[in-house]
């Protein structure tokens, strides 16, 4: 397992970490990956990391879920933050061969940061 950390400057943000989970594959590694990020307050996505799509991909969880009014908020005020996180999930598997992510065309591995800004541990642990 590999590890490595993301920073991320505002509250909601999705940053391209392909190439970071590319390099932490052993150059002969076949089967798949599981990249997972250690909090409850981010995400791991596979998606296109083309700039406005991200923008989009923000401004959906930041509308779809409001700001306040939720029960959690009382304890630290971030329960919207929470349930960002819980519509995007903690980890994706992805397929490699040879060492490479065995990905279509567009698709990246995204971190989606949702109670930023924070540093972020992100794991890449690859199976046979």
């Amino acid at each position: 397992m590999t590890t490595f950390t993301v920073s991320t400057d505002d509250r909601t943000e999705i940053i391209d970490i392909t190439d970071r989970v590319e390099a932490a594959l052993p150059d002969d590694a076949t089967g798949t990956v599981t990249v997972f990020v250690r909090h409850t307050t981010a995400g791991i996505a596979v998606n296109e990391a083309e700039s406005r799509l991200l923008g989009d991909m923000a401004a959906f969880l930041d509308g779809t879920v409001a700001d306040s009014g939720w029960d959690h908020d009382r304890l630290d005020d971030n329960a919207d933050s929470h349930l960002r996180a819980l519509l995007v999930g903690p980890s994706e598997t992805i397929p490699i061969a040879d060492g490479r992510l065995d990905t279509g065309t567009w698709q990246s591995v995204l971190l989606v940061e949702c109670d930023g800004p924070r540093s972020r541990t992100v794991d890449v642990r690859v199976s046979d």
